[in-house]
């Protein structure tokens, strides 16, 4: 087992995944009690769109992928404005405007679909000494902001109207918000995979919500299951030499089946 440390391109996995396992259910959290888990799957779709962007004009696809992400995050909060009553209308357009120019910029680079297919599905031996020093580096940032802002999310996951009238700047939290959760998908999308980011942010969430008793028991149980999943998943991707986020992914789930039958047990 202790093998697997050998080698740097585990030990950068390994250490970025731990990272990617405390921020993101520490965000999906409140994407799940916000009701707004279709966020992660649209900012992904946009994030797809900045890395093909990137292999295309050769700037490092993670931060072009965090870029596009964060403009696409801001998007969405501005045409929530426009649509008051509609503010759901924000998603789907955003999440089409993302695949169409994702599909746009493949088209225009055939050459880089080796390189892409690791972005899609993530891949443990892709992961550089780079990508380890950004996820690192934009985890911690996450990490404080979350703890700084920690009361008025909570807040605003419960009850927006009452955190409106409390005098919380709700806009500008929202706003914070919203770009913390493009960041965290475009950091994971290494280890995890674009199209899968958003499972790592939601199912983890889901099983400790079925144990836990507060908020606070389902914030830790759900870093604990999500940080079980991806050092597990890790490990089975590399022995067994399949693709890291679904190995992943597969793991949480079954990580939520098994809380699933604890529960009825």
């Amino acid at each position: 087992m202790l093998e697997i440390f050998q080698y740097e391109f585990m030990q950068n996995a390994l250490i970025a995944g731990m990272m990617i396992g405390i921020i993101s259910p520490a965000i999906g959290v409140f994407i799940v009690l916000r009701r707004l888990s279709l966020i992660g799957d649209t900012l992904s779709h946009v994030t797809l769109a900045g890395v093909a962007a990137g292999l295309l004009f050769g700037i490092y696809p993670v931060i072009s992928g965090m870029i596009f992400s964060i403009f696409a995050a801001i998007g969405i909060e501005q045409l929530r404005k426009l649509y008051k009553n509609y503010e759901e209308l924000a998603i789907p357009i955003m999440l089409s405007a993302g695949i169409g120019l994702a599909v746009v910029l493949i088209s225009k680079a055939k050459s880089f679909n080796v390189d892409l297919f690791s972005y899609l599905f993530g891949s443990v031996m892709t992961v550089t000494r780079q990508d380890l020093w950004t996820i690192l580096i934009v985890g911690l940032f996450i990490s404080l902001i979350v703890i700084v802002l920690f009361k008025n999310l909570f807040y605003l996951s419960f009850d927006e109207e009452s955190a409106r009238l409390s005098g919380i700047p709700y806009k500008l939290v929202n706003t914070i918000f919203i770009i913390l959760v493009a960041l965290t998908i475009s950091v994971s999308m290494r280890i995890v995979g674009i199209l899968l980011v958003s499972s790592l942010m939601t199912i983890p969430v889901a099983a400790s919500l079925q144990i836990a008793n507060n908020f606070k028991q389902a914030y830790i149980y759900s870093i604990i299951f999500s940080l079980l999943s991806v050092i597990l998943g890790i490990i089975l991707a590399f022995y067994f030499d399949i693709a890291t986020g679904g190995t992943i992914v597969l793991t949480s789930i079954a990580i939520l089946l098994v809380v699933l039958l604890f529960r009825k047990s």
